[in-house]
């Protein structure tokens, strides 16, 4: 199993949780669309030839974000991210993977 975690502005978190789980993450025995959400403050300073969705050139910047995660099977994790990826506003989309153990790898 993986856990991938993405911050999306709060206006477009529901889109974005919805893509993911409809690309196979959050599955966990009988549910799918599994995930958890907890809301907080970004912060960055687009540089010199970046085009922000939010902000502008040389100015910091505050945004209320979602942090979202997910966990999903290797053979989702491109879908997943793919699907992140087309309906964030983000230029560039952040983004964690992790490789989560299972109970019997913890012995």
């Amino acid at each position: 199993m993986f856990k991938i975690v993405t911050y999306a502005p709060v206006k477009d978190a529901i889109k974005i949780r919805q893509a993911m789980g409809e690309a196979g993450a959050g599955a966990l025995g009988n549910y799918t669309h599994a995930s958890f959400s907890v809301k907080g403050i970004g912060r960055f300073t687009p540089k010199e030839g970046a085009h922000p969705a939010i902000g502008e050139v040389g100015k910091p910047e505050e945004v209320e974000e979602e942090r979202i995660e997910v966990i999903c099977q290797k053979d989702k994790v491109k879908d997943v991210v793919a699907a992140i990826k087309a309906t964030h506003p983000y230029e560039q989309v952040p983004l964690e993977i992790s490789q989560l153990l299972s109970e019997e790898e913890l012995g």
